[in-house]
């Protein structure tokens, strides 16, 4: 019989073998066995139950395979809620949560005593976790969240059941669908593809995850100049933009982004560990 720790052991090596994190093989576990860290720990030493041991061998072979962990497990954590991912959406990321903390602070600080809520959209909004988050966190705001894949609307909307999030849907490309049942909003968040077609990037993701969802043109920048072009026919007087960028965009993008809108206070923020992650369009 194997214990938690002779598993873990084995699967640190077969990882470590393949040139993979080997920490996928503790945190995989403790999502397989449903335990804590401290927990995992205090049971090291003891046996696996069967079925456990097999569902943890099974996921860590098809990791081996560049699969991410994600997709094997069918949930991903963001903002401290547990979303549904599948191969047509995007799995959450951790920088993605700090441009919904930011934009939780502008709303906050929009919000004051007015009157009517604040109308957001989230933009190709993929699992649902930003539009959902800002949601939950923010219950006063009436949020509506678009993509154009109706398989991945399928997941955020089942996301949207599972959590109790009371948000709207649309189908279609970018603005357009929002444009066309005549939506005006005070808050745009997006996180569009901008990984450039010409960039490689690693297996478990290019083999796995939505291409539609990853790449943004030659120089990753076809999405936001996509909003860009539209976003007057949605945004309110005196409203924001939020948009998660790739970390060596923000020349590119705050040059665009003052030609089009110099009536606008445009500027990127960095995330903790100090890239720039997040373009803000403020037209108070």
């Amino acid at each position: 019989m194997a214990t938690y720790k002779s598993a873990v052991r084995e699967a640190e090596l077969q990882l470590e073998a393949a040139e993979k994190s080997m920490q996928l093989a503790k945190l995989f576990m403790m999502e397989i066995a449903q335990l804590e860290s401290v927990d995992l720990y205090m049971n090291y030493e003891s046996e696996m139950p069967d079925e456990v041991y097999e569902s943890y061998k099974s996921g860590v072979e098809r990791m081996l395979k560049d699969e991410p962990m994600q997709y094997i497990l069918g949930y991903e954590w963001f903002y401290g809620r547990k979303f549904k991912v599948n191969q047509d959406v995007l799995i959450p990321r951790p920088e993605t949560e700090e441009l919904v903390s930011n934009v939780l602070v502008a709303v906050d600080e929009r919000t004051g005593h007015r009157e009517e809520p604040l109308t957001l959209i989230d933009v190709g909004c993929g699992s649902g976790a930003i539009g959902l988050s800002l949601k939950l966190e923010e219950p006063s705001l009436q949020v509506t969240l678009g993509d154009i894949s109706a398989e991945a609307l399928v997941v955020a909307k089942e996301n949207a059941t599972t959590l109790e999030a009371e948000v709207d849907f649309v189908c279609g490309d970018m603005l357009q669908p929002f444009i066309d049942q005549g939506i005006k909003v005070d808050v745009l968040v997006c996180n569009p593809p901008y990984i450039p077609s010409t960039q490689e990037i690693e297996a478990t993701v290019k083999d796995y995850e939505p291409n539609v969802a990853l790449f943004g043109g030659n120089d990753g920048l076809y999405f936001y100049k996509k909003v860009f072009d539209t976003c007057h026919l949605v945004l309110k007087e005196h409203a924001l933009m939020a948009f998660e960028i790739g970390y060596d965009q923000k020349e590119a993008l705050l040059q665009e982004a003052t030609t089009r809108f110099p009536q606008a206070k445009c500027e990127v923020l960095q995330d903790m560990y100090g890239k720039d992650r997040m373009l803000f369009v403020d037209f108070k």
